[in-house]
C-alpha cells in the first residue's frame, strides 16, 4: 500500500517517485501541525521540571517533519521544477514561512528557554550542550525574540514577504534562462568551436526537432565554448547579449525584486538594533561585521589592482595588434575569445586538449580513490531510486570500523527543469553513537554526454566536481551529537574551506593521477600538457580574482550601505560600485544583480556574505600549505584534516578548529602566491 504522506516517510532511500506535487499541500500541514504540538509541549515546562531534554533538546527535535519535508520540497523544485510543483510551493511557501518565524518570535517558548539558559543547571551539560544552548539563545535574539509586540508583529511580515520575493526572483531567473535559445542554421557560422561544443548543440537541436541545425542556450556548458572559442564576433556578441536577458526585461524582470528584498532586510535590521543588514548577518561569523568584510575586500583589492590592470592592459594590446583596431576598448563579447587566443599563443595551450582526460565517471572514481586514501573512507556505488535516471547514488563507510557513514546523490548534467549553477546539499543529518548515516547530493550543470563520447569535462568542471565533494564530506563525514550544529551548519565565512581545499588536488600531479585519464586509452595526462597547464595556471588570474571580488564588493555595498543606492537605475549603481572594479569595456551590458540567485533567491542565502568565498580561498590556500609540505596524499595531514576540520561542525568556534589543524592563524601569503600575485 502506498504511504499517505510520501513528504514525510523516514525512508534513508527516498521513494522520489512518490513525491508528487499533490501531496505536498496535506504533508507540508500536517508536518506544520506536528511542530506546533511540539513547541507547545515544550511551552507548558515549568522552571521547576525544566532540563535540557524537555526544553533545548525537544526544540532541536521539534521541527523534524517539516525540515524534512519542505526540505525534499525545495530540492525538487531545484532539479525537477515543473509548473505543479511550483504552484504547490507557492501555496504553502507563506505559510511555513509564517510558522518559521513564530517559533522564535514566541514570548512564551522564549521565556522557558531563556529561564532554563540562565539558571545554574547549565553549567552541569556537557561542553556541545552548552554550546548549543548558547548558540540557540544567539539565533533567538537574531531572530528577534526580545522585540516589542509591534516589532515582532512586524517582523514577522517581513519574514513573509522576503520569503514570496526571493522565491520569485528565483523563478525569474529560471524561466528567463529557459526562455532564451539560439538556433543556428550554417556550420561556417559555428568556425573555432570545438567539436564537443558543435555536438552538443547539435543533438539539442534534434531533441527540439530541428535536426541539421545547432542550439545554444544559457546554460553554461552550451554559452560558455561559444564565448571562449567562437570566430564569428556576431555568434559571440548574440550570446552575450542573451545572457543580459536573465531577470532582467518582460515578465521576469528582477530590478523591482532586488530593491524590495534590500529593503525589507533592511527594515529587519533596524528592528533589531543593527545600522544595516551585513552587520546583523556577519556578527557571529569571522569577519564580525559589514565593515569588517569590506576592509578585507577593499585591502586585496588594493593588493591586486595594478595586475588588475596590467592584465587588462596586455590584452588589449593583444586584441589591436591582431585585428588592426587603433584604439579601445574592446567589447565585452570578445574578452574571453581574445583572451583564450592569446592564452594558447603564450603557453601553447589548449583547455580542450584535457577533455578527453575528464570522463566525468572517470573523475568520480579518482576522487573516490584519493579521498578515501586521505580520509580513511570508502565509497561505493549503490542502488536507489532518484529524481532522474542520469542521477547515480553512492554509499561512503568508514575503512577503520566499517560503519555506514552517509549516502548521497550525483546529478551532473544540465536540464530545463532544473536550476543553474552547482551545489551541495543535504536530505538528512545523522549522528554518532548510536550512529545513523547522513543523506547528502551534489548538483552541477556540467558538459553532457554525446551520440559517440561520455561527459568529457573541462579542467574548471573537474574544479566544481571536487569543490561541491569537499561541501559533501564536511557533512557526511560530521561527528557531532547534536544535529544542527553538525556539517556545514557553520558560519559562512568558513563553510567554503573544505570545498575550496579540494579544488587544490586539480592541480598536483600526484593527485591528478588518480583521477585524470584518457576515456580511450587509460593514459594520465602526459608530461609536457601537465607543464603546460601548470604554465598557464595563473594567466589573467588578477582578472578572475577580480572577478569574485566584484561580486562581494557588489553583495557588501548593496546591504551596507541600501540608502545611498535604494530606487536608482540598478545599471547605474553596478558600474558606481564596481568603477575600480571592473574592466573598461566599450558596451556596458546590465547588472548581473539581476540573475545573482546567491544574494536574492532565498531570504539569507550569501547575502553579505559573497566575500566568503575569498575569505576562505585565503583559508584554504593557507590550510594546503601543511599538505604540500607533508604530502599531498599523506593519509597522516588527511586524518588531521577529518579530525579537526572535516568531523567538527560547529561544535566549537570554527576559528580554533583552524589553529588545530594549522597550529597558527591563517595568513593571506599562501593565497596571492599561489594566484602568482604575491
Amino acid at each position: 500500500m502506498s504511504d499517505p504522506h510520501p513528504f514525510l516517510t523516514q525512508d534513508f532511500k527516498i521513494k522520489w517517485s512518490t513525491l508528487t506535487p499533490d501531496h505536498i499541500k496535506v504533508d507540508v500541514t500536517k508536518a506544520i501541525e506536528t511542530g506546533k504540538d511540539n513547541i507547545v509541549a515544550v511551552k507548558a515546562i515549568t522552571p521547576d521540571e525544566a532540563s535540557f531534554e524537555n526544553t533545548f533538546g525537544a526544540l532541536e527535535s521539534a521541527t523534524d517533519d517539516l525540515d524534512r519535508s519542505w526540505g525534499r520540497v525545495n530540492h525538487l523544485d531545484s532539479v525537477a521544477n515543473s509548473d505543479e510543483l511550483r504552484e504547490a510551493l507557492n501555496e504553502m511557501l507563506p505559510i511555513v514561512s509564517e510558522f518559521s518565524s513564530s517559533i522564535s518570535l514566541d514570548d512564551d517558548l522564549w521565556k522557558v528557554l531563556k529561564s532554563y539558559s540562565e539558571s545554574e543547571a547549565v553549567t552541569t551539560l556537557t561542553e556541545i550542550q552548552q554550546r548549543f544552548v548558547q548558540e540557540t539563545c544567539n539565533d533567538f535574539k537574531a531572530a528577534g525574540a526580545d522585540l516589542n509586540p509591534d516589532s515582532k508583529m512586524r517582523m514577522f511580515e517581513i519574514n513573509a514577504e522576503l520569503a514570496k520575493v526571493t522565491q520569485k526572483f528565483g523563478e525569474n531567473v529560471l524561466d528567463s534562462t529557459n526562455a532564451w535559445e539560439l538556433y543556428v542554421d550554417s556550420e561556417d557560422a559555428l568556425a573555432g568551436l570545438p567539436e564537443s561544443a558543435k555536438t552538443g548543440a547539435a543533438e539539442d537541436a534534434k531533441s527540439k526537432g530541428k535536426e541539421g541545425q545547432w542550439r545554444f542556450t544559457q546554460q553554461f556548458p552550451s554559452m560558455y565554448p561559444v564565448m571562449q572559442y567562437a570566430e564569428t564576433a556576431e555568434l559571440r556578441k548574440k550570446i552575450w547579449e542573451g545572457g543580459g536577458t536573465i531577470g532582467h526585461g518582460g515578465d521576469h524582470d528582477n530590478t523591482e525584486q532586488i530593491w524590495s528584498i534590500l529593503k525589507l532586510r533592511q527594515e529587519k535590521a533596524d528592528l533589531l538594533g543593527f545600522s544595516n543588514f551585513a552587520d546583523h548577518v556577519l556578527n557571529r561569523r569571522m569577519a564580525k561585521s559589514g565593515t569588517g568584510a569590506l576592509e578585507f575586500t577593499e585591502d586585496l583589492h588594493s593588493k591586486i589592482s595594478e595586475s588588475f590592470k596590467e592584465d587588462m592592459n596586455s590584452l588589449e594590446a593583444y586584441w589591436m595588434k591582431n585585428t588592426g583596431a587603433k584604439n579601445g576598448p574592446m567589447e565585452p563579447w570578445d574578452v574571453a575569445f581574445w583572451s583564450e587566443k592569446r592564452r594558447k599563443e603564450l603557453y601553447d595551450f589548449d583547455d580542450e586538449a584535457l577533455r578527453p582526460y575528464f570522463p566525468v565517471d572517470q573523475v568520480m572514481t579518482g576522487l573516490f580513490s584519493l579521498t578515501s586514501k586521505l580520509f580513511g573512507i570508502k565509497i561505493s556505488n549503490s542502488e536507489a531510486e532518484t529524481w532522474h535516471p542520469e542521477v547515480k547514488f553512492y554509499e561512503i563507510h568508514d575503512t577503520a570500523s566499517g560503519d555506514h557513514l552517509g549516502s548521497f546523490y550525483a546529478d551532473w548534467h544540465p536540464r530545463e527543469s532544473k536550476r543553474g549553477g552547482a551545489w551541495m546539499n543535504f536530505l538528512e543529518t545523522g549522528i554518532p553513537n548510536p550512529r545513523t548515516p547522513h543523506l547528502g547530493l551534489i548538483c552541477g550543470n556540467m558538459s553532457k554526454p554525446t551520440r559517440d563520447k561520455p561527459a568529457l569535462l573541462t579542467h574548471n568542471e573537474v574544479e566544481t566536481v571536487f569543490h561541491e565533494f569537499g561541501h559533501l564530506l564536511h557533512h557526511l563525514l560530521s561527528d557531532v551529537k547534536i544535529k544542527s550544529l553538525a556539517g556545514v551548519n557553520v558560519p559562512w565565512d568558513f563553510v567554503e574551506l573544505p570545498s575550496q581545499i579540494m579544488e587544490n588536488f586539480c592541480w598536483d600531479r600526484e593527485s591528478l593521477d588518480f583521477f585524470a585519464k584518457h576515456y580511450e586509452t587509460g593514459d594520465t595526462i602526459p608530461n609536457e600538457l601537465f607543464e603546460k597547464m601548470i604554465a598557464a595556471r595563473n594567466y589573467m588570474s588578477a582578472s578572475s580574482f577580480m572577478r569574485q571580488l566584484s561580486l562581494g564588493k557588489l553583495d557588501l555595498e548593496l546591504h551596507v550601505h541600501p540608502e545611498r543606492y535604494l530606487d536608482k537605475d540598478l545599471d547605474d549603481v553596478d558600474r558606481e560600485i564596481l568603477a575600480d572594479y571592473k574592466a573598461k569595456l566599450a558596451t556596458q551590458g546590465p547588472s548581473m544583480a539581476r540573475r545573482f540567485n546567491h544574494l536574492f533567491s532565498s531570504p539569507v542565502g550569501y547575502a553579505a556574505g559573497y566575500y566568503s568565498y575569498k575569505w576562505a580561498e585565503v583559508l584554504d590556500a593557507d590550510a594546503f600549505t601543511r599538505f604540500r609540505e607533508e604530502g599531498v596524499l599523506n593519509h597522516e595531514t588527511g586524518m588531521s584534516f577529518r579530525k579537526e576540520i572535516l568531523s567538527k561542525g560547529n561544535s566549537r568556534p570554527v576559528d580554533e578548529s583552524y589553529r588545530r589543524f594549522m597550529g597558527r592563524d591563517p595568513e593571506q601569503a599562501a593565497l596571492l602566491e599561489r594566484s602568482g600575485l604575491a
